[in-house]
């Protein structure tokens, strides 16, 4: 059944930011629920927005020069500056990874993520529209080792179903998987319906090229099949030779399905069978990405509020459709309407969202009992990427060094596969960035990672020649200078009168290096360092 039509785009768009204010100001007065929060501090808001868009946190340096700036429009500049720094588009490009390869259904296709994100970075630093990126996604061939733009093909190493179920997923919000097997027992979609979809997607190949590690695939089209392995074709392997895509026959799998032509779900625009590949795929990617299509936008706004403010449109990222609940509709419209208006720009959608009255609200709770959409912005657990940068820059380790040291292999590894000091941090501190932020805890192997990891360790005695911590107290004879540089260097503020207090407190009488290693190992294991706020 096709969607609701875009709504109409003029050239003058709403004032969307401030009309969501209004509206959460009045309801919440409505409710007797607690106002919209205040603004964030000066500190606060610089921690989030550089953490959120270039994915480290800002110097000592960036927070005292801001804190100190009288100038009412400079939150706005800062946007401005961190969206045309290169962390920016290398920032999000291992956020999209992330997205793209969470949920592989083969563990294999690991080695995809440098590709990826190798890929991706590129074409965000060429500002490529996010219309753009999906359709060189969806349409890919080639070798995965040079062309990471075959990331989901090789994450579902070539499956028809699980490709067409990601396509939706990623750039549609849409769990049309759950219509594989019945039709969707809460939304509009049918069996049939799924496996049309599937069928722009069944003459991929994944075929071995005779090379090594991940040069020994290549992602193809799988236009006409030889005499010799249609006559190969086995039951363990029903995929080759089938040109067509067949929906299993639901009462006896063993006979044969029912041949679907592609047709997409949302529009009903269709191919005949016999279309080739290449045809097939990018007719999809065209159509999904089309301005007619409300929902590529909107999965894309709803995912990227959501992980900048807090909460979302829908209460999931990646479920959202027709047949789910939204709140403040209209804003998300709004919104939508005015990405596709500025041509899908990504760096539009996060000046909007980031120059929002939302997104610079103080956090607060997601368990608040009275916490009104929308009226504060919520901590958020840093994801790997950015928790791993900020250690680094906190502990002044060098990336590059850390990586040769890590010997040979792992020189080898980054010149295209899988490995190294961000990716094994990564296999513990990572998480699926399509989760809902309260699923996504802590866990003991990252607690003792902090905590006892001979790395961290090391960084932070003060006794090392070469430390932060020596440095510091080499040259910073005051204690209350070097507490609040400390301070500085881990969370990106000064602390409070009691937090410089108790810091004092434990340093004096002591040792004093044994003292301010107690304290700059107590602030790398806070909540407050591995959480944005």
């Amino acid at each position: 059944m096709p969607s609701p039509p875009l709504p109409a785009v003029t050239r003058r768009l709403p004032p969307w930011p401030a009309l969501v204010a209004a509206s959460v100001a009045l309801f919440a007065a409505a409710a007797g629920a607690a106002p919209p929060a205040a603004p964030a501090d000066d500190a606060v808001f610089l921690r989030r927005l550089t953490l959120d868009l270039v994915g480290r946190a800002p110097r000592p340096d960036e927070v005292v020069a801001f804190v100190a700036d009288p100038s009412p429009g400079k939150r706005a500049l800062a946007v401005e500056r961190l969206l045309a720094d290169p962390d920016w588009a290398t920032h999000q490009a291992r956020s999209f990874r992330d997205v793209i390869l969470y949920r592989r259904t083969d563990p294999r296709s690991a080695f995809m993520a440098e590709p990826l994100a190798r890929f991706l970075g590129a074409r965000l630093a060429a500002d490529a529209s996010w219309s753009a990126i999906a359709r060189d996604l969806i349409t890919a061939t080639g070798q995965p080792a040079e062309h990471g733009e075959t990331a989901i093909i090789m994450a579902q190493m070539g499956e028809t179903s699980d490709i067409a179920a990601e396509v939706s997923r990623i750039f549609l919000g849409i769990q049309l998987q759950c219509a594989q097997c019945h039709d969707h027992f809460t939304d509009r979609w049918k069996r049939e319906q799924f496996h049309e979809f599937a069928a722009f997607f069944p003459r991929i190949v994944i075929r071995p090229t005779g090379g090594q590690g991940p040069d020994r695939f290549e992602v193809a089209s799988f236009d006409a099949a030889p005499r010799a392995l249609r006559a190969r074709k086995a039951p363990d392997n029903p995929r080759r030779g089938d040109l067509e895509h067949e929906m299993p026959d639901r009462d006896d799998p063993s006979k044969p399905g029912t041949v679907m032509a592609p047709r997409f779900f949302l529009t009903g625009r269709s191919l005949p069978t016999g279309t080739p590949d290449l045809e097939r795929r990018h007719a999809a990617a065209e159509w999904i990405t089309s301005p007619d299509n409300p929902w590529f936008a909107r999965a894309i706004v709803n995912r990227l509020w959501t992980e900048l403010v807090g909460e979302g449109f829908y209460d999931r990222i990646d479920d959202i459709g027709p047949d789910r609940e939204v709140r403040h509709g209209d804003r998300l419209d709004a919104l939508a309407a005015g990405f596709v208006a500025h041509d899908t720009d990504l760096r539009w959608l996060f000046r909007e969202i980031c120059t929002s009255e939302e997104y610079a609200r103080e956090s607060r709770s997601r368990a608040s009992p009275d916490r009104v959409d929308f009226a504060a912005n919520c901590p958020q657990r840093l994801r790997s990427d950015q928790l791993f940068t900020q250690l680094l820059d906190t502990l002044g380790i060098d990336e590059a060094r850390a990586t040769r040291r890590s010997g040979p292999a792992a020189d080898a590894r980054q010149a295209g596969r899988f490995g190294g000091p961000r990716e094994a941090f990564a296999r513990v501190f990572g998480f699926d960035p399509s989760l809902p932020r309260e699923e996504v805890v802590g866990s003991i192997p990252q607690a003792l990672v902090l905590m006892n990891g001979p790395q961290v360790n090391a960084a932070i005695a003060g006794d090392r020649p070469g430390t932060v911590l020596a440095r510091l107290l080499r040259t910073e004879p005051d204690d209350a200078a070097v507490t609040r540089a400390l301070y500085l260097r881990t969370l990106a503020r000064e602390p409070d009168d009691d937090e410089l207090r108790t810091c004092l407190d434990h340093v004096r009488g002591g040792d004093r290096v044994a003292g301010f290693e107690d304290v700059f190992w107590a602030l790398v294991n806070s909540a407050e360092f591995v959480h944005r706020r």
